[in-house]
C-alpha cells in the first residue's frame, strides 16, 4: 500500500495546511453582495450596544436570522476590532472545523471497519482533504454569512450520530448521542428550523434506505434529547421571545421560514432541478469522482450490516435529504444546500482512498486533471475578454492548476502525491487570486473606498442616502450615517428633488450614492450644490448642499 508524506504524518499536517489557507486573506476583499454587509453591520450594532439578544440594522429590529453568527462576529470584533477579517473569521473557522469533523468521522469509520475488513486505510484523511479543497466549502467559508456556520453544526450533529451508530461502547455511544442533540440545538441557533429538519431528515432517510428500524436506544433518546436541543437553542430564543413576543415570532418563523419556503416572497425562484448542477459546481474539482461515487451506489449492498455499507448509505442520505428538501422550496439560493456537501465528500473520499491504494484505474483522475486545465483556460479567457485581471496575473493564478492538472493526466505513479497536488493547487491558486485579481474585480461591487474618501474629507457625521440604486454595501461602510425609513429600509430616492428635501430636513448637507451613469441628475439640479467625491466605476458618491 502506497503511503505519502501527508498520509504518514496524518491529520496534523493536513489540518495545519488547511488552517493556514482558510485564515489567509479574509480581509483582502471588501464586504460584497446583499448579505455580507448587512450581517456584519447587525453584529457591529449588537456589539456596540453590548446586546446579545436583539439583532438590529440601522437601529431597527432585524429578525431574518438567529444569533450564532452575530455572536461569532461580536467575539471577533472584541478580540481583533471591527473589520472584514474579523467579520469573516467565524465562517472561516466553521469551514475548517467542518473538514476536520469529516476527517474525524472517517477515521472512526476506518477503525470500526477494520474488524469486517471494509472501509480501508485513508478514508478519513482523503475525505477531509477533498472537502477542504472543494469549491463549495472554500467559497462559502470566506463569506460573512450563515451557510458555513450551519454546515458546521449540521456536520457535528450527523458525525456524532453515525459514529454513535457504529460505536460498540455503550457509554461513549450515549455521549455521542448527547452530542447529536446538542449540535441540533446549536444548528437552531445557526439558521433556525433548518437546523433540526436536515439532521432528522438525513437520519430518517438513512433508515428508510436501509429498510430497517432505528435501534431502541434512538427512540428512547428522544425523551431527553429533544429537551437538550431545546435547552441549547433557548439560550437565545427564550430571551428574544420574552423581549419581543409576537413581533419576533411573526417575522422570524412565519415570514422568514414558512413564507420563504412555500412562496417566492423573497424573489429567489428557480426550477425544481436547480440544485443538481449546483452540487456539481460545489464539488469541484472532485466532480467526476463524486459522480463515480454516485454511480457505484447501483452496486452497493444496501442492507448489509458492515460498517462500509452503513457509511456509504449514510453519506448518500446526507447528500440527498438537504437537496430534496430545498428543491421543493419556493425560494432557492446555491448556498442553501451547502450542508449536503460533506455527504458528497464522503463519497469522494471513498473513491480517493481506493485510488490511492491502487484499487481503481486512472481514468476518473485523469478527467479530474482535465477539469483543472479547463478551469485554467476559462480563467485566461475571462481575463483576456474583460480586462478585469491582467494577463500576467491570470497566468500566475492558473499556473498551479495547470501543473496539477498535467501531472494528474500524465503521471502514473505516486497517486497520493497527485491528490495532494490538486488540493494544494486549489489553495495556492485561490490565495494568488486574492492577492492579484479579486480585489480589482470587487472594487466596483463595494462602496468601501468611496466612504474612505468621504472620511478623509471629514464627512464622518454627514447623513448618507441612496438615489436610483439598491446597493447594500453601504449598510456596513456607511453604518451610523446611512438614513433609514420607519420600515427599516434605507432611503432610496427616485430623483434629485427628493434627495434635496431630505438633506434640507437633516441640516442641508448629505452624501448621496447614485449610479455613475445618472450622476448628472444631481449635478444639473439647480436647487443643490453638488461636489463629486469619487466613483468606483459603478456608483458615484457626491456631497450635496442645499442652496
Amino acid at each position: 500500500m502506497q503511503r505519502s508524506t501527508l498520509a504518514k504524518r496524518g491529520w496534523l499536517l493536513f489540518f495545519l495546511a488547511a488552517a493556514a489557507f482558510y485564515l489567509y486573506g479574509l480581509g483582502h476583499l471588501p464586504l460584497v453582495g446583499p448579505d455580507e454587509p448587512r450581517y456584519a453591520q447587525v453584529a457591529r450594532e449588537m456589539y456596540l450596544r453590548g446586546d446579545y439578544v436583539t439583532p438590529t440594522l440601522g437601529g431597527h429590529t432585524w429578525f431574518e436570522k438567529p444569533a450564532l453568527l452575530y455572536w461569532m462576529m461580536m467575539a471577533s470584533y472584541r478580540l481583533f476590532g471591527v473589520s472584514e477579517w474579523a467579520a469573516r473569521l467565524g465562517p472561516a473557522l466553521s469551514g475548517l472545523l467542518t473538514a476536520f469533523l469529516i476527517y474525524w468521522m472517517g477515521r472512526r469509520i476506518e477503525r470500526a471497519g477494520e474488524a469486517d475488513k471494509g472501509t480501508g486505510d485513508g478514508f478519513g484523511l482523503w475525505s477531509g482533504v477533498a472537502l477542504s479543497s472543494s469549491a463549495g466549502l472554500i467559497v462559502f467559508s470566506r463569506a460573512a454569512s450563515f451557510d458555513a456556520v450551519v454546515t458546521l453544526t449540521v456536520t457535528a450533529a450527523l458525525a456524532c450520530f453515525f459514529v454513535g451508530e457504529i460505536e460498540g461502547n455503550e457509554k461513549r455511544r450515549r455521549w455521542l448521542t448527547a452530542g447529536f442533540y446538542a449540535a441540533i440545538g446549536t444548528s437552531l441557533l445557526a439558521k433556525g428550523l433548518v437546523g433540526i429538519v436536515i439532521p432528522f431528515g438525513v437520519v430518517g432517510l438513512y433508515y428508510l434506505m436501509r429498510r430497517e428500524w432505528p435501534r431502541k436506544g434512538i427512540f428512547l433518546s428522544l425523551l431527553w434529547g429533544i429537551p437538550l436541543a431545546c435547552a441549547v437553542a433557548a439560550t437565545w430564543y427564550a430571551p428574544v421571545i420574552a423581549r419581543h413576543g409576537w413581533t419576533f415570532v411573526d417575522e422570524f418563523f412565519i415570514q422568514h421560514h414558512f413564507a420563504r419556503y412555500v412562496s417566492n416572497k423573497y424573489l429567489h425562484p428557480q426550477r425544481f432541478y436547480f440544485y443538481l448542477p449546483i452540487i456539481l459546481l460545489l464539488t469541484l474539482p472532485w466532480t467526476v469522482l463524486f459522480i463515480k461515487g454516485l454511480m457505484s451506489a447501483l452496486r452497493w449492498k444496501w442492507r448489509e450490516r458492515s460498517v462500509e455499507s452503513k457509511s456509504r448509505v449514510f453519506a448518500l442520505a446526507w447528500l440527498i435529504a438537504p437537496i430534496a428538501f430545498f428543491s421543493f422550496s419556493g425560494s432557492k439560493l446555491p448556498a442553501y444546500i451547502l450542508p449536503a456537501l460533506p455527504g458528497a465528500m464522503l463519497l469522494v473520499g471513498d473513491r480517493l482512498s481506493r485510488f490511492v491504494r491502487d484499487e481503481e484505474g486512472n481514468t476518473a483522475f485523469r478527467i479530474t486533471g482535465g477539469i483543472l486545465l479547463t478551469l485554467a483556460l476559462a480563467g485566461i479567457i475571462y481575463a483576456e475578454r474583460t480586462g478585469a485581471v491582467t494577463i500576467l496575473c491570470s497566468i500566475m493564478i492558473v499556473a498551479p492548476l495547470v501543473i496539477a492538472g498535467l501531472l494528474a493526466i500524465l503521471w502514473k505513479q505516486r497517486r497520493a502525491l497527485r491528490v495532494e497536488l490538486i488540493c494544494s493547487a486549489m489553495f495556492v491558486s485561490i490565495a494568488l487570486l486574492l492577492n492579484c485579481g479579486v480585489e480589482r474585480i470587487s472594487h466596483r461591487e463595494s462602496v468601501r473606498e468611496l466612504m474612505q474618501q468621504a472620511e478623509r474629507r471629514g464627512l464622518t457625521s454627514t447623513p448618507v442616502f441612496y438615489m436610483l440604486t439598491d446597493d447594500r454595501t453601504g449598510e456596513f461602510y456607511a453604518g451610523g450615517q446611512l438614513g433609514y425609513k420607519t420600515d427599516g429600509e434605507p432611503f432610496r430616492f427616485d430623483d434629485a428633488s427628493e434627495a434635496a428635501n431630505e438633506a434640507r430636513a437633516r441640516g442641508g448637507v448629505a452624501l448621496v450614492f447614485v449610479p455613475t451613469r445618472w450622476e448628472k441628475q444631481l449635478t444639473d439640479y439647480s436647487a443643490i450644490e453638488t461636489e463629486i467625491i469619487g466613483t468606483n466605476g459603478n456608483l458615484t458618491l457626491a456631497v450635496i448642499r442645499v442652496r
